[in-house]
């Protein structure tokens, strides 16, 4: 489902929007402040396990679209979520293994769109994504996406180790993107498999590799040592297109 609000100002609209159950990615908050309405907010947001930032006044200044925040602005997901159940059955609906991305830390928009439009376009199942320290489904992400989002669904999840491990106990294996790995072309890149891209500064956290069962570069021959985490993530993508032998 899409929602075309991607920002809600003002105590009573925020609750609202907790209390009908929309896709909140975060919750900006006025420091400091504890009176009855932001308090519920607060517990609400918890309940959800929504991310709550606790903000100056000025931050929520420059927020504001309004001028009337109240306190409290909370940022909508463009599209509803899915769950990873979700993505499992769209594999199996279209009678294939598996082929998911779990996308560790992403936080330019333009980036996940552009993740999310290349896995439309090769044939992914779905896309997971952390709670935490990562872009949601912002009216960015859905634009960039060129709608890619109405058709690839997007699941996110509070830990992806323990996502990562309960796919596994579903048959999936998991190949991360890692300099230091093995060339891809080296690689078995088939069967039901998840492929693991990190963040534009960091890479893959420790956990989330430590989870991997194997790692993948890419072959460049360019003088600087790193791609775009969207360029990366298509052309791997591609590898397990083509080792699959989808067209063929």
């Amino acid at each position: 489902m899409r929602y075309e609000e991607s920002v809600i100002e003002g105590r009573n609209a925020v609750l609202e929007a907790l209390k009908s159950g929309r896709s909140i990615d975060r919750i900006f908050v006025l420091d400091g402040c504890q009176d009855g309405p932001v308090n519920t907010i607060k517990r609400e947001a918890k309940k959800r396990d929504i991310m709550l930032r606790f903000v100056q006044k000025e931050r929520l200044d420059q927020l504001s679209e309004s001028g009337k925040h109240q306190g409290v602005i909370a940022y909508v997901a463009a599209y509803e979520y899915a769950e990873v159940e979700d993505l499992l059955q769209a594999a199996r609906d279209a009678g294939e293994d598996p082929f998911l991305l779990i996308l560790d830390g992403i936080e330019d928009p333009h980036n996940l769109g552009a993740i999310i439009r290349s896995a439309n376009q090769a044939g992914a199942h779905g896309v997971i994504i952390p709670k935490n320290r990562a872009v949601g489904l912002t009216a960015t992400v859905a634009k960039t996406s060129a709608g890619a989002l109405n058709y690839t669904p997007v699941a996110r999840v509070t830990n992806l180790v323990r996502c990562m491990e309960d796919l596994k106990k579903e048959g999936l294996w998991f190949v991360c993107a890692d300099m230091d790995g093995e060339v891809m072309y080296r690689q078995n890149l088939t069967g039901p498999i998840g492929l693991v891209i990190g963040s534009e500064g960091g890479g893959v956290s420790r956990l989330v590799k430590e989870t991997c069962d194997l790692m993948a570069s890419i072959p460049m021959k360019g003088q600087i040592d790193s791609l775009n985490a969207s360029v990366a993530a298509g052309i791997l993508c591609y590898e397990i297109v083509r080792q699959r032998g989808f067209g063929a």
